[in-house]
């Protein structure tokens, strides 16, 4: 595993240039001791590493200074020929180009990791849209990506959630693909924001630069406020009694709802399950389509709700009366 470690820092430092003991510890998952010690074998094997004291201070390679160790591992081949989502990369204008560089990839391993590669490809697909996600259309994706990927400022158009549109002004910083979405993560106004792209309607790119964050890290950002976006949701918390055969079912009744909690059944088959939804209007939808299988316990308002609905539902189809066949 050292062995690993050292190469994988020789090529972090050849890509980055410069990395601080801090930023290495992180991305391989280890203290700064151990770096420190890293370093000295590095230093000892003859590799010139240098160290710079200081602000903007870190590790670097002494100039000029390059390996050509790229070997791969088997496990490594696997995950390179694993992680091509193509409806992702066919959205960015990608899909063939990753085709190619894939071909020339395997191409250029050594002979048994061309088959684990091949081997890999033929048993294992990623797909990651989920079963109910409707594609959506992204025109505007391609100007975006150029965006960000030439770093120039960006105008665009953008509809709201209540059909409004607005224009802005961005600096891009990074695109992510959530599932079957994507967004652009962008700065407006000195506040980073994320904007759903089927919703940008038009987009320019101009001739400003783009004004990036120096210490920005996009997979952070995404983290960090997809944590605080499910904070903020608003929470309806529901108890209810369930037969036991359909409480897998309750995994798919809602799509704001999630399963917080299931108690074993009882000697009746029924079981204690805890959920939760947004709001209590679709708990009550959510809920009435179980029917009978489902008992409310917890909110009482909700359950006096649900009956009431079905009612309604009752006598609305009561004063239809049967429908009339030839």
């Amino acid at each position: 595993m050292r062995a690993d470690r050292l190469i994988s820092i020789l090529l972090l430092l050849q890509i980055h240039r410069r990395l601080t003991s801090h930023e290495l510890a992180e991305r391989l998952e280890v203290s700064e001791r151990t770096i420190h010690r890293d370093m000295e074998a590095l230093g000892i094997a003859g590799i010139p590493v240098v160290s710079e004291r200081g602000a903007g201070g870190g590790w670097t390679l002494m100039e000029g200074y390059r390996t050509n160790l790229t070997g791969l591992s088997e496990a490594e081949t696997r995950a390179l020929f694993l992680t091509r989502p193509a409806r992702l990369l066919a959205d960015l204008g990608l899909e063939k180009a990753s085709e190619a560089g894939l071909i020339k990839l395997q191409a250029s391993l050594p002979l048994p990791h061309q088959r684990d590669a091949e081997f890999a490809r033929r048993r294992i697909h990623v797909d990651v849209t989920g079963w109910n996600n409707a594609k959506e259309a992204v025109p505007m994706l391609p100007s975006l990506f150029e965006a960000v990927w030439h770093e120039r400022r960006l105008k665009f158009t953008y509809q709201r959630g209540d059909d409004s549109t607005v224009e802005r002004l961005a600096d891009p910083l990074g695109l992510v693909a959530k599932g079957s979405a994507w967004y652009l993560v962008a700065c407006v106004d000195g506040e980073i924001r994320s904007y759903r792209v089927s919703r940008i309607k038009e987009a320019a790119l101009t001739d400003q630069p783009c004004l990036r964050p120096e210490s920005f890290d996009l997979a952070a950002h995404w983290e960090q406020s997809s944590v605080e976006f499910r904070e903020k949701l608003p929470r309806y918390e529901v108890v209810v009694r369930a037969r036991q055969e359909i409480v897998w079912r309750l995994r798919y009744a809602g799509r704001f709802m999630r399963i917080a909690q299931v108690d074993a059944p009882d000697a009746d088959g029924w079981a204690l399950v805890s959920l939760v939804f947004q709001m209590e209007d679709e708990a009550c939808e959510c809920l009435v389509g179980l029917g009978t299988n489902v008992e409310i316990l917890e909110p009482p308002e909700l359950r006096e709700k649900v009956v009431s609905l079905a009612e309604s539902v009752i006598a609305f189809y009561a004063r239809k009366g049967p429908v009339l066949t030839e």
